[in-house]
């Protein structure tokens, strides 16, 4: 998710603020930390420019990288 919201040139904060989360909640989701649900998926995906389906793909590639 992080490589998304850098391409689309978003920081954390504004990703947030149009997602209604926090920032901090944003940068746990980026490290792995947290795993968004549907909810947390479908807030993410307007402000991303971006369908359920590919948000979906790239939170699973990126945790199968960080989860092995």
């Amino acid at each position: 998710m992080r490589k998304l919201r850098q391409d689309k040139k978003l920081s954390q904060e504004y990703l947030g603020f149009e997602s209604n989360l926090s920032r901090a909640y944003i940068s746990l989701m980026e490290r792995g930390l947290r795993s968004p649900t549907l909810d947390t998926m479908i807030a993410l995906r307007a402000p991303l420019g971006v369908s359920l389906t590919l948000l979906a793909g790239y939170i699973d590639a990126e945790m199968e990288v960080q989860h092995g």
